[in-house]
């Protein structure tokens, strides 16, 4: 009976495992927004949380707008907007768009290597739109200051030179008339880097007192979502430390945060994108992040104040990132001087080994030109390394089974004295060379490797919109395929903890077998238990990017062949297996007589 009532409770806490879960997993791993192109999610509605009333759809992981009545407003504003002959062309390797001669904007940017979807005809991804569009998002750069007229938000400047290309800079030009020249001189590299030279030049009878300045603007509705182990928001390096603390709803709370100690880059960052300011090196700037209110906000660099005297002319320069986070890239620019701008990339604790992972990720990649070939290539390659460590479990294991007998003639000679029992056991161990812990090392080696490589899939772009073969498209997203709606055929989405895919099952199938290869030593309720993980992880792994999921299935393999490999070698431990299902047999076929 009491058997009996464990496994109901064992099979009750597993549902409830397995809807908690779901519950968690869409909360801090939404489906993103490739998943919806083959069975369209419900998106959760929420208030803003700046008390305006207006309902916004739930961020997804990649970001964007979400809603489809401000999508619309946006393609209505940029085909108005983007036709005023107010505007310098922007055509580099990586980026196109214009640059906004009212108020010396960049507010239009396209990254070109970057599709908005998996689907080709996507269209590149936008990162910068102008000021009152619903994806607003731009940078500026200008003076505050007195003593001369300054160009403000609504000055119209002259350019020269054209379109911006990585070979002909531009630049924007201002004279106010009473002696004082501003200039901006826009250049692009073959990435994602712009650098703007801010020089006021004063021919005027006095002083002028001027600060140079750069700020970005955005919309928090385009935002990526911040979850637990991926951040969103605001961002920035300072003193050599990446601060990743503040997000939107701390900033709109507090209102503003300043920045303290020396800026060395300062910014907004999405999961995949980042638009950052970093100022010239050896000049002090006051860095600080502002809520504008309606879920604007904005990010300052301002520097000291000069003053410019007749005949004088000063320059200040500063670099804008606006781009896609490529980890070869940005710790190129890193290697250039930009403090910490390869940690721009939340790679948290296990970046020790998710950037080596990367690393290796991408090597593969380029050999075969397939990521999920990689993956698999990836898991061999981990697997043989640990293969001496494996062979060493089995080796334990198998004088584990030798020592069996001698341990229960210790457990029996002292069963009324615990402390001594210890104490002979942890001996016998020491003197058949056993250890008992040798078999946790193959799992506690791959935990950490698991998680790197879940850091990997979620976090780097290169992995995004990668297809693997077959319906996997995007390996980054979790399989888009669900058994219990016939793989899309028919009209209705499975409910989150149901969405189960192949690879799921997959994953499932190859654990238990992997249970069934190599069972322990284990009571009937242990053995129940067992029966029940490898299902039970197949509903808790089904959200996982797909990727994850081919990792942990090709990993499974390679056990049931090494398993396979270590049992010939090893004949003690498959005898003993085999003698453990026979017991086991014997006693459910016992309770089973017991009952009738």
């Amino acid at each position: 009976m009491n058997n009996q009532r464990n496994i109901l409770l064992a099979v009750a806490l597993s549902a409830l495992l397995i809807l908690g879960w779901d519950v968690a997993m869409r909360y801090f791993y939404p489906q993103p927004e490739v998943a919806a192109e083959t069975v369209q999610p419900a998106e959760a509605i929420s208030t803003d949380a700046s008390g305006d009333g207006v309902p916004i759809k739930s961020r997804t992981r990649e970001g964007g707008l979400t809603d489809p009545g401000m999508v619309a407003q946006e393609e209505a504003d940029l085909k108005t907007e983007l036709a005023s002959p107010d505007r310098v062309q922007i055509d580099a390797p990586e980026v196109a768009g214009s640059i906004n001669l009212v108020g010396a904007r960049l507010d239009d940017l396209v990254l070109k290597t970057h599709r908005q979807t998996v689907k080709k005809d996507s269209g590149p991804v936008r990162l910068f739109s102008p000021q009152g569009t619903p994806a607003q998002h731009f940078a500026q750069f200008g003076w505050v200051g007195n003593g001369a007229k300054l160009p403000d938000a609504k000055t119209v400047w002259t350019a020269e030179g054209g379109k911006l290309t990585q070979d002909s800079p531009v630049t924007l030009t201002y004279d106010n008339g009473e002696g004082q020249t501003f200039a901006i001189e826009l250049s692009v590299d073959d990435h994602y880097m712009i650098t703007a030279k801010q020089t006021v030049a004063n021919t005027g009878t006095g002083p002028i007192v001027a600060q140079p300045f750069a700020l970005i603007n955005r919309t928090s509705d385009t935002a990526s979502q911040d979850t637990w182990n991926v951040h969103s928001g605001p961002i920035a390096d300072a003193d050599g430390a990446v601060q990743f603390d503040l997000d939107y709803d701390d900033l709109e709370e507090e209102g503003s945060q300043a920045i303290d100690g020396g800026t060395d880059w300062i910014g907004f960052t999405d999961i995949y994108w980042l638009s950052a300011l970093i100022p010239q090196e050896g000049e002090q700037v006051d860095a600080d992040f502002r809520s504008l209110g309606d879920r604007h906000f904005r990010a300052d660099a301002i520097y000291q104040p000069v003053t410019v005297g007749t005949g004088q002319q000063v320059t200040r320069t500063t670099q804008l990132f606006a781009g896609a986070k490529e980890s070869s890239v940005l710790r190129a620019y890193e290697a250039q001087g930009i403090t910490n701008f390869g940690k721009s990339i939340d790679w948290g604790w296990f970046e020790i080994i998710a950037w080596p992972i990367w690393w290796l990720l991408t090597k593969l990649y380029g050999l075969v030109g397939n990521f999920g070939v990689a993956i698999i290539l990836l898991t061999v390659i981990i697997r043989g390394l640990m293969f001496p460590i494996a062979q060493k479990q089995f080796a334990s294991m198998a004088a584990m089974k030798a020592v069996q007998p001698k341990m229960k003639a210790i457990q029996e000679r002292y069963k009324d004295d615990k402390q001594r029992q210890q104490q002979e056991v942890m001996k016998l161990y020491k003197d058949e060379g056993v250890n008992p812990l040798a078999g946790c090392l193959p799992l506690l080696l791959q935990i950490p490797i698991f998680f790197a490589l879940y850091k990997t899939l979620i976090l780097a772009i290169e992995m995004r919109h990668k297809p693997f073969a077959l319906w996997i498209q995007d390996l980054s997203a979790p399989d888009p395929l669900h058994i219990l709606n016939l793989f899309g055929l028919l009209p209705f989405d499975p409910p989150g903890f149901l969405a189960i895919g192949v690879l799921a099952v997959l994953l499932g199938v190859t654990m238990w077998l992997t249970f069934r290869l190599n069972p322990t030593a284990m009571d009937p309720i242990q053995a129940q238990m067992f029966a029940f993980m490898p299902w039970i992880l197949m509903f808790v792994m089904a959200p996982f990017a797909a990727g994850l999921l081919i990792y942990w299935i090709t990993s499974n393999i390679l056990t049931l062949a090494q398993q396979s490999y270590l049992y010939s070698k090893h004949p003690q431990l498959r005898a003993a297996a085999e003698k453990q299902k026979a017991d086991m047999a014997t006693v459910k076929t016992r309770d089973g007589k017991s009952k009738g």
